[in-house]
C-alpha cells in the first residue's frame, strides 16, 4: 500500500489572500506559497496572515517552502514565518529576488533561496517538483506538478493564458497535457479567482496601445501612472509609450523603485538609463515631458498617489495640469479607499483615468473559458478548487461538473481543512486552524480582541468613569470623574456627564450601604448602570471604562 498524501488549505480558500498550502507525503512537508491577505477593516493590523500553529509544532518536518510568484498574497508572510523556521525557497529569480529584499528589510536572517527555471525538476524532500511557466500580472509565475506514489499533483499557481504576452512567455499547457496522456494527473488544485466571468482574458500586450494612446491625447500635460510595482509587463509599457511620446521617467515609491531596479538587473525591464530621472532631474524637468509612475493604485495610505491626493507628498503637487491614470483593477473590498482618492484627485484639479472609464487594465487571472482549457488539457481525477473568495470556489467546481467530472471527484475545501489522497479517493480528514493571525508594522501579533476595542473606538467612542469609595465610612470620596469621546455631541456633554455622574453615585451608594465592596462586583454594577444610560440616551455602544478605587 502507498503512502498517502494530504493537503492541508492553511489560507487562501474563500478568500482573496494569505493563500497557503502545506504537502505532505511521509511525515515530510514542503510549504506551497505563504501569503497575506491586506486588512481592509482592522484599525492597527498591517498584515493578516495564516495560522502557523499547527504548523511551527512540526518545524523539523518541513523540507522547503515553493513560492509560485511574487504577489504578496502568496509570499506576504514569508517574514514572520521565517523569523521561526529556516529552509530552502524556490521560485523564479524575479520572484526570489523579491523575497530576498523583503526579508532583508525586515531583519530576517536569508535561508537558502533556490532559483528555479522554466521546466525545471527540483527533488524537494520526498517530492518530484517540475515546474511549468505562467503567464500572469507579474514575471516568473510557475505552475507545479509534484510527482508522488499517488500520482501527480498539479498546482495552476494564479495563471491566464495570453497568447501574446509582454514578454512571450506562455502558460505551458501544452506540456500539462502531454504528462497527463503520459502519466496522467491524479489530482488539480487550481486558481479560482475568475470563475464567474465568462470568455476569456484580454492580452497584455492589448494594453500599450491604450495606454500610448493616453499620452498622445495628453499632450502637454504631466502624466501620472498608477499600478502594482511587480506588475512589470505593465511598467514596461508605461516605459515604453513614454519614449515614443518624448517623456522622461520618473519612478517613485519604495517598492516600485526596488522592484523595477530588481526587473531591470534580471533583464526583464527594458528602460535605458537615458530616459529615468532621479528626484534631482524630477524637479527641474518639465513637467509636460515626465511621466511619473507610482505606487497606490490600491488606495494604499502611505503610497505615493495617496500622498499626491492628500498633499503630502514632498516631491509632487497635483494641479489641473496633471492626468493620473490607475492602471489595475480594485482588489475587492477595497473599492472605497480608491474611489476616495480618485475624488481628492478630481477637487485638486487633475483629470482621473481608471478602468472603469477606459481598458487601462486587464486581469492577470484566467476566466472561465481559460479554466475550462486547464481542466482539458490536464483531465484531473480528482480537483479542488483554490485560491478565491467562497463563491468563486463554487463557480469552478460547475465548471468541472459541466465538464463531465463526477460530483464524487470533485471535493469543496476552506480554511483549515485537512486533505488525504490515497488509494481509495480523496477525502477531508481533518482540521486544523483557520483563523486570522494579525501582525502589525513591527510583525507582532494584534490581538482579535484588541481589533474590535479599536473598532468599537473608531466607530462609538468611549466612556471613562472613575470613583473612589471609602470602605470604611461605606461612602463616596467625592464625586465621580466621567470622561466621554467620539460619543455624544459638544453641546450635550455636559449635561450627560452630570446624569452619569449622578447615576454611578446612586448605584455605589445602594451597594456601599448594602456592603457590597467588592471591587470587582463594584465595577460590573457601575458598567451595567451606565451601560443602559448611554444605549437609553443615544441606542450606540461606546466602549465603557470603569474604574473603581477602594480606600
Amino acid at each position: 500500500m502507498q503512502s498517502p498524501v494530504h493537503i492541508t488549505f492553511l489560507g487562501g480558500l474563500g478568500e482573496i489572500g494569505r493563500n497557503c498550502a502545506a504537502i505532505e507525503l511521509d511525515k515530510r512537508i514542503v510549504l506551497l506559497d505563504c501569503g497575506q491577505l491586506f486588512p481592509y477593516r482592522h484599525p492597527g493590523v498591517d498584515s493578516i496572515l495564516p495560522d502557523f500553529g499547527w504548523l511551527l509544532e512540526r518545524t523539523d518536518d518541513i523540507e522547503g517552502c515553493i513560492l509560485s510568484h511574487s504577489h504578496e498574497d502568496h509570499v506576504g508572510a514569508i517574514p514572520y514565518l521565517f523569523r521561526q523556521i529556516s529552509v530552502p525557497i524556490y521560485g523564479s529569480p524575479f520572484t526570489i529576488g523579491m523575497v530576498k529584499s523583503k526579508l532583508e528589510s525586515h531583519d530576517v536572517k536569508i535561508p537558502p533561496l533556490v532559483e528555479v527555471g522554466d521546466n525545471e525538476t527540483h527533488s524537494i524532500g520526498p517530492f518530484k517538483c517540475e515546474f511549468l511557466p505562467v503567464t500572469h500580472s507579474t514575471p516568473g509565475g510557475l505552475m507545479t506538478l509534484f510527482r508522488t506514489p499517488q500520482g501527480v499533483v498539479l498546482h495552476s499557481s494564479d495563471f491566464k493564458l495570453d497568447p501574446n504576452p509582454v514578454d512571450g512567455r506562455i502558460t505551458d499547457l501544452k506540456r500539462v497535457s502531454e504528462v497527463s496522456k503520459e502519466e496522467g494527473i491524479r489530482l488539480l488544485l487550481a486558481d479560482s479567482t475568475n470563475t464567474e466571468n465568462d470568455g476569456v482574458s484580454s492580452s497584455e500586450s492589448e494594453i500599450g496601445p491604450i495606454i500610448e494612446e493616453l499620452f498622445i491625447e495628453n499632450e502637454g500635460r504631466r502624466i501620472i501612472v498608477g499600478t502594482f510595482s511587480s506588475h512589470i509587463h505593465r511598467i514596461q509599457q508605461v516605459a515604453d509609450a513614454a519614449v515614443k511620446t518624448g517623456r522622461k521617467l520618473a519612478v517613485l515609491g519604495p517598492s516600485m523603485v526596488r522592484n523595477v531596479s530588481l526587473a531591470r538587473e534580471l533583464g526583464l525591464l527594458k528602460i535605458s538609463d537615458q530616459i529615468i530621472l532621479n528626484e534631482k532631474d524630477l524637479k527641474k524637468t518639465k513637467s509636460t515631458k515626465v511621466c511619473i509612475i507610482c505606487t497606490g493604485s490600491q488606495g494604499e495610505p502611505r503610497a505615493a498617489i495617496s500622498m499626491m491626493s492628500e498633499g503630502r507628498h514632498p516631491l509632487i503637487e497635483i494641479d489641473k495640469n496633471d492626468t493620473v491614470i490607475f492602471s489595475s483593477s480594485p482588489i475587492p473590498g477595497n473599492e472605497a479607499s480608491i474611489f476616495k482618492i480618485h475624488n481628492s484627485l478630481a477637487r485638486l484639479g487633475a483629470q482621473v483615468v481608471h478602468s472603469g472609464k477606459l481598458k487601462v487594465h486587464t486581469t492577470g487571472h484566467g476566466k472561465a473559458g481559460e479554466l475550462l482549457a486547464l481542466h482539458e488539457a490536464s483531465d484531473p481525477e480528482f480537483f479542488v478548487p483554490v485560491h478565491g473568495e467562497y463563491t468563486h470556489l463554487l463557480a469552478h467546481e460547475k465548471i468541472s461538473l459541466n465538464r463531465g467530472m463526477d460530483t464524487s471527484k470533485v471535493l469543496s475545501c476552506v480554511d483549515g481543512d485537512r486533505v488525504r489522497l490515497d488509494e481509495n479517493g480523496i477525502q477531508i480528514e481533518d482540521r486544523v486552524s483557520d483563523s486570522y493571525l494579525m501582525v502589525d508594522a513591527r510583525g507582532v501579533e494584534v490581538s482579535s480582541e484588541l481589533v474590535k476595542q479599536r473598532i468599537s473606538l473608531g466607530g462609538e467612542g468611549f466612556v471613562l468613569i472613575r470613583a473612589r469609595v471609602d470602605k470604611k465610612a461605606k461612602r463616596l470620596l467625592e464625586l465621580p470623574f466621567v470622561e466621554t469621546l467620539g460619543w455624544i455631541e459638544l453641546e450635550d456633554k455636559a449635561e450627560t456627564v452630570d446624569e452619569i455622574i449622578d447615576e454611578v453615585g446612586n448605584v455605589l451608594d445602594v451597594a456601599l450601604k448594602d456592603g457590597v465592596f467588592d471591587q470587582n462586583e463594584l465595577i460590573r454594577l457601575v458598567r451595567r448602570a451606565v451601560g443602559k444610560l448611554v444605549d437609553l440616551k443615544t441606542g450606540r455602544r461606546p466602549v465603557l471604562i470603569p474604574l473603581v478605587e477602594i480606600n
